[in-house]
C-alpha cells in the first residue's frame, strides 16, 4: 500500500506561483515512477507531469511546459510541482499518483494509488 498526501494548494493571482508537495508512506517509494493530474469542475482529469522512479526523466503536458517543475526527493518520500506564471486556466483540483512500476507514465489509467487532492485557484 501507498498512502500519498497533497499540501501546497491555495489562491494567488495571475502571475504568481505555488508549490505543491505529495508525501507518501508504505511501499517503497523510490520503486515508482510518480506523476501529478488535475481536474476541473466538468472537466475530466488531465495529465499535468511525469517523473520516473529516480528523477532522470520527466514529462509535462504542453500546457504546462516551461512553467511547471516536477521533481522528488526520494530520501523524504516527497514529490513536488513547483508552479510559475500561473493562470487561471490552472485553477484545477491537482492530484498525485504513483505507478506500479519504475517508467513514467501520462495516461490516469497506468496510475494505482491515489490522494485526495489539493485545490489550486488562480485569480484573473
Amino acid at each position: 500500500q501507498v498512502q500519498l498526501v497533497e499540501s501546497g494548494g491555495g489562491l494567488v493571482q495571475a502571475g504568481g506561483s505555488l508549490r505543491l508537495s505529495c508525501a507518501a508512506s508504505g511501499r517503497t517509494f523510490s520503486s515508482n515512477a510518480m506523476g501529478w493530474f488535475r481536474q476541473a469542475p466538468g472537466k475530466e482529469r488531465e495529465f499535468v507531469a511525469a517523473i520516473s522512479r529516480n528523477g532522470g526523466r520527466t514529462d509535462y503536458a504542453d500546457s504546462v511546459k516551461g512553467r511547471f517543475t516536477i521533481s522528488r526527493d526520494n530520501a523524504k518520500n516527497t514529490m513536488y510541482l513547483q508552479m510559475i506564471s500561473l493562470k487561471p486556466e490552472d485553477t484545477a483540483a491537482y492530484y498525485c499518483a504513483a505507478r506500479l512500476v519504475p517508467r513514467l507514465g501520462v495516461r490516469a489509467n497506468e496510475y494505482y494509488y491515489w490522494g485526495q487532492g489539493t485545490q489550486v485557484t488562480v485569480s484573473s
